[in-house]
């Protein structure tokens, strides 16, 4: 369940009323007149079920509330209520399936931005897997891929390809293509100064990684992990189980690929450098791909569910979904 905060003005909170009071899944709505300060309005509370959220936010939008008031979504952990559990039962779908496009769109947008806290840990991963990589050590290379935050970005394009937002495309961009220069430079760097104490060694890049090796040499599994991961990442952050999104980073090579390649780099060992580097065009590209055909996948069915069920509930003669 959702649980929806409104500020509303006067003139709108009956045609908010309404509309709430007539979207299925929909339960424990509260009208406190006059409460809101700043801005003036009314306060409406109620709770959605997940599935329902979506649509319900849409046109609570239409109304033009954000304009002149405010909406805000909290997720319910916990709510014991007859009321509620028919509000669920009475929704389209399943919560977990559900995709609310607003809280994405959120969500993407704070993960790709380009601020000092994403490159720095952009780049913290990049150098420890730059350790990994002259060590042969799968361990730190499977921590830094947990440490990258190169996902946000990856999604961000994905949202934005979806919804035609121009603004999210070149955000999440800018994010991805700067974010991981800067982090190659930077690892490079690193790297020259580990060499200058004697802790890297060129011959140890170029030695016998039984572990790493693959790290620099692309093939077809490489494009088929990126799109596997892609699903698995969208999904993760679509449902109500984005805890599983550590899994989806530490299944790609992307983070690793650019340190090797900033490593090698150091070194003047080109092969290298343009086999990582393919590896990490081919890791960003699949996961795009693969996120961007998951959404507009979860877009399609969700949309063909809203539709059967308004189907049932109009010739049932109960309240109509609110599914946009």
């Amino acid at each position: 369940m959702l649980h929806l905060r409104m500020i509303v003005p006067a003139d709108l909170t009956d045609r908010v009323v309404h509309t709430v009071e007539h979207t299925v899944g929909t339960t424990h709505l509260v009208v406190a007149p006059g409460a809101a300060r700043d801005p003036k309005g009314d306060l409406v509370l109620c709770d959605v079920a997940r599935e329902a959220g979506d649509g319900l936010i849409s046109e609570l939008r239409a109304l033009g509330i954000v304009e002149r008031g405010a909406i805000a979504a909290d997720e319910i952990e916990l709510c014991l209520s007859r009321h509620a559990d028919r509000a669920e039962e009475d929704a389209p779908g399943e919560g977990a399936d559900a995709v609310l496009w607003d809280q994405l769109m959120e969500e993407t947008h704070e993960e790709s931005t380009l601020s000092v806290t994403y490159l720095a840990f952009l780049a913290l991963a990049t150098m420890i897997a730059a350790c990994g990589v002259v060590l042969d050590n799968a361990i730190l290379i499977v921590g830094a891929m947990a440490l990258g935050p190169e996902f946000g970005p990856l999604a961000g394009i994905c949202t934005a390809l979806v919804r035609r937002s121009g603004r999210l495309a070149l955000r999440s961009l800018a994010a991805l293509l700067v974010g991981f220069a800067a982090a190659m430079l930077l690892t490079t760097g690193f790297s020259l100064l580990m060499n200058a104490f004697g802790l890297f060694s060129e011959s140890m890049l170029q030695g016998d990684r039984p572990n790493t090796a693959f790290i620099y040499a692309p093939d077809l599994f490489s494009f088929v992990v990126a799109i596997l991961a892609g699903v698995a990442g969208t999904l993760s952050l679509t449902s109500a189980k984005s805890g599983l999104l550590v899994g989806v980073t530490i299944s790609v090579t992307t983070v690793p690929a650019a340190a090797n390649a900033a490593v090698a780099l150091g070194y003047g060992n080109l092969d290298q450098v343009l086999g990582s580097s393919v590896q990490l065009l081919i890791n960003l590209g699949g996961i795009v791909l693969a996120g961007t055909l998951t959404l507009l996948t979860q877009k399609a069915l969700w949309k063909r569910t809203g539709l059967i069920h308004r189907r049932k509930f109009s010739a049932t003669g109960r309240r109509r979904p609110g599914m946009s």
